[in-house]
């Protein structure tokens, strides 16, 4: 019988989709280009479908080890939907094969602004598994450090700063994927928060902390997130640095990521005053001033005569009658 003809973009990437999960990478690779060349020639503007199909096109030629073209369809991934958490990653493990650690990280340090629970998931995944590995981490970071000397951090391009909308949505695919995704949400948080760091971890996430600390003070706050997000991957048992990371937020207006950290940073410590009275900022700029007006109260309890919580207070109670 003749192998069934398949007429639509769809019908292409789902039938890739049933060879990748088959192994028949080479096929698979084979079915996406042909659903690529198939959406280009219809001239339609689509780029997250497009970008969709030279990411998964980019996993066959992962698989197979071919990992200057899984670079490529990355990137091109990457141009069309900027920000993708799936082409981010393997690219990474595409550029860490290679050896091109300076490249690998920042792409993995790209993710984890994305979502920093992201690690624990990866750890369950053998795809990812070279990204997330202690010991490969630790030969990356010795790579960099051999390169470019003991303050490498410093020598690194900017890793780009993902703005809130991307990290929006990315909390709930519009896909197949958007269960599967939040239900795998759900256990990474839970996997993140129970790993307990070396005392290695634990050194390193402190320097990297007062660095943050450094570069907020110079008025910095864009590269003080990438120094806390990387900190924080390392040891994510420090309430300071959330808040820490929060007030860089705050500055750049983004109130949902400043809000995201506060919360953190009280589940590690509830006494934190600085978290609540950030989280009182991030909600007043957000309009939600009831909210604002109970992180106060709970400030003031702890600290009943904090002046500038008491003036937040006054103005919080203006906007709410």
């Amino acid at each position: 019988m003749a192998p069934k003809l398949r007429d639509s973009v769809e019908e292409l990437r789902a039938a890739g989709n049933l060879s990748f999960r088959n192994g028949q990478f080479a096929e698979a690779a084979t079915l996406y280009s042909r659903a690529l060349r198939m959406l280009q020639a219809q001239g339609s503007s689509d780029p997250e479908k497009e970008s969709v199909l030279y990411s998964n096109r980019a996993a066959c030629h992962l698989k197979d080890g071919n990992c200057i073209d899984c670079i490529k369809d990355c990137t091109s991934a990457l141009a069309l939907v900027p920000f993708g958490m799936k082409p981010l990653l393997r690219r990474a493990s595409a550029y860490e094969a290679l050896e091109k650690y300076t490249l690998a990280y920042m792409d993995y340090l790209t993710v984890l602004q994305i979502d920093d629970s992201v690690t624990s998931a990866l750890e369950g995944s053998s795809s990812w598994k070279p990204l997330c590995d202690p010991a490969c981490l630790s030969r990356m970071t010795r790579a960099l450090m051999d390169s470019f000397g003991p303050d490498w951090r410093q020598k690194l391009p900017s890793i780009p700063l993902v703005p809130v909308s991307a990290q929006k949505r990315w909390e709930c695919l519009p896909s197949e994927n958007c269960k599967e995704t939040a239900k795998s949400k759900s256990k990474e948080t839970t996997a993140t928060k129970s790993r307990v760091p070396s005392a290695g971890d634990v050194e390193r996430a402190r320097v990297l902390k007062e660095e943050g600390n450094e570069l907020v003070k110079k008025g910095n706050h864009k590269q003080a997130i990438e120094k806390y997000s990387e900190s924080l991957w390392l040891s994510n048992l420090e309430s300071a640095t959330y808040s820490n990371r929060a007030l860089c937020h705050l500055v750049l207006k983004q109130y949902k990521e400043a809000v995201k950290d506060c919360t953190e940073a009280l589940r590690l410590d509830g006494k934190n005053v600085k978290a609540f009275y950030r989280r009182a900022q991030a909600y007043k700029a957000l309009k939600d001033y009831k909210s604002s007006f109970a992180d106060i109260n709970s400030l003031l309890q702890i600290e009943p005569r904090n002046g500038p919580a008491q003036k937040l207070r006054q103005e919080v109670n203006r906007s709410l009658n």
